[in-house]
């Protein structure tokens, strides 16, 4: 239903007169309805023609709608004296708005292109990390995760395996313990370790320095092993040409080998060397190992009295309902709706994640009852954040004490109870606003961690009134809850995981909030859990070692 407010705002600001107050306002409405958007342009059109029929200068706004001005010169004479001229000039202005609305496209797709020059996403990095077996990351090195970018410098670990895909097309294998140095797409530096590099045809000319010598591929698979007082590569399959030291420009053929540094005499075995199929299966028994820890933490989690609900989605052997675990039992079951992906869960093969990437996807339940404390925890896999709210769990109706936990375009997460759901209550200038206080961490995901999985929680406790919020077992944002936001009847109802898709009843319209990525292990309490608990949680449920 479109606000009665509408038309006087719009006008306001064509003559150039609204408030800073009434603008606010304006772009409220322009950001929820398609159909004020609409209206908008429209009525700009009809200004703008008008009055290039009237002989004035066209003053249409460049900036975009969701973005209207406060102030904007005064149009030529006021909005109503348009609609009275309209009447006279209606069929030369059908041709004028046809030339003025061509204009107006062409002048978008500027805009956009000019946009996404300036505005472009970027990231740095130069290789992406497949996998990683049985790693011990050295002293202060970030513990990297399976699929991560990897920016330009060092990287170092004890023990293990590490898989990394360089982005011009080869891929290495490193043996620990090792230090290597990434430089570009096509080169990186091994001061220490094994290594087996495979180069297909599209990544030619991919090197790795060693010590003052360069093994340049032209088409090959070698190893090498670097240590402190010794350098030896040998070519696995192929040619390689080496550059620089005291066998500078000699190829090498499949099964030969040099010694580049240390001892000259004998011969190193790359027969222990890992190779690639060798990593993938350590890779799936290390996966298999996390995920039977898991298992034995879910029978025991869920016997947790505290507990309201609990979905152990990973276990999801398919079917149109995720079974809840919680002793609340089957009346709490959820019931999937559209599209929903049973993909991959986060501990691969044979377990299960939930993918809302579609609009319509969604997973519905329906808790019942009053609760007076509240803690969310979940795992979740976000490939993006595509919109400006992005679901996690969501009461349908949001009425007094039901929750709202989301992430927020910008890569925070963000949680929030209604206060009072009276229109007119809230802060904001609109008449329907409504009282709540939405709860922000600082971000904590951008898109160079899409596709990974990430320990998410929240909990809101009355009784110390505190919120706070949690990634990976670690605290991310603790705030007080001030006495106009206080609510201690905490409430769910008809509510949904992954997205919002019933707000308003009676309208067929909903906000597009589906979460495009994945959830796994959704659990609600009855509780606000201690950081402890927390990461206990996250410890008992990581799909990796050692981070």
């Amino acid at each position: 239903m479109e606000d009665p407010n509408l038309e006087r705002l719009i006008a306001a600001w064509l003559e150039g007169r609204i408030s800073e107050s009434e603008s606010e306002d304006l772009q409220q409405i322009l950001r929820e309805s398609k159909d004020a958007r609409d209206r908008f342009l429209s009525m700009c059109s009809l200004d703008s023609g008008l009055r290039q029929l009237a002989g004035g200068d066209v003053d249409f706004p460049s900036q975009p709608v969701s973005h209207v001005a406060a102030e904007r010169p005064s149009s030529w004479f006021g909005w109503s004296n348009l609609l009275k001229f309209a009447t006279a000039a209606v069929l030369i202005l059908m041709v004028g708005m046809q030339a003025y609305e061509f204009g107006q496209q062409n002048a978008t797709v500027s805009t956009v292109a000019s946009t996404q020059e300036t505005n472009e996403k970027t990231i740095s990095g130069h290789a992406t990390l497949r996998r990683v077996v049985g790693i011990e990351w050295s002293g202060t090195q970030a513990a990297f995760r399976d699929g991560d970018v990897l920016p330009a410098g060092k990287i170092s670990f004890q023990k293990g395996v590490a898989e990394i895909d360089f982005f011009c097309g080869a891929t290495v294998i490193v043996e620990g313990p090792a230090e290597l140095e990434l430089e570009s797409d096509w080169a990186l530096r091994l001061v220490e370790g094994r290594l087996r590099a495979n180069v297909p045809p599209a990544a030619r000319g991919f090197s790795v320095k060693v010590a003052d010598s360069e093994v340049i591929d032209l088409g090959t698979e070698f190893a090498l092993d670097v240590s402190d007082s010794s350098a030896w590569v040998q070519v696995v399959d192929g040619e390689i040409k080496l550059k620089g030291g005291v066998h500078d420009g000699e190829h090498l053929k499949t099964g030969e080998g040099h010694s580049l540094t240390g001892e000259k005499d004998g011969k190193v075995s790359f027969r222990t060397l890992s190779t690639f199929k060798d990593v993938e299966r350590r890779h799936d028994e290390e996966q298999l190992e996390l995920f039977e820890k898991w298992k034995s933490s879910v029978e025991k989690l869920q016997q947790d009295k505290r507990l309201v609900a609990y979905y152990p989605i990973g276990l999801h052997k398919g079917g149109r309902s995720i079974a809840n675990k919680a002793p609340t039992g089957s009346e709490l079951d959820a019931n999937l709706v559209g599209l929903v992906d049973l993909g991959v869960g986060r501990f691969g093969a044979g377990t299960t994640g939930l993918g809302f990437s579609r609009p319509g996807s969604r997973a519905r339940l329906r808790i019942d009852g009053e609760y007076e404390k509240f803690t969310f925890v979940c795992w979740a896999r976000i490939d993006s954040l595509e919109h400006k709210y992005n679901a996690l769990f969501m009461g349908d109706g949001y009425e007094n004490g039901e929750p709202h936990w989301q992430l927020q375009n910008d890569g925070k997460m963000m949680f929030s109870v209604m206060v009072d759901d009276t229109p007119g209550s809230g802060r904001g200038k609109l008449p329907d606003s409504r009282l709540h206080r939405i709860y922000f961490t600082k971000p904590i995901w951008d898109v160079s961690q899409s596709g990974q999985w990430m320990h998410l929680a929240a909990t809101y406790d009355p009784e110390t009134r505190m919120v706070c919020q949690y990634v990976n077992g670690e605290e991310v944002s603790r705030e007080s809850i001030e006495d106009e936001f206080f609510v201690d009847k905490l409430c769910i109802g008809p509510a949904e995981i992954g997205n919002w898709g019933q707000p308003l009843r009676k309208s067929p319209w909903f906000a597009i909030r589906n979460l495009n990525g994945a959830i796994d292990e959704l659990a609600i309490f009855n509780a606000a859990l201690d950081a402890q608990e927390i990461e206990a949680l996250y410890d008992s449920g990581k799909p990796f070692r050692n981070q």
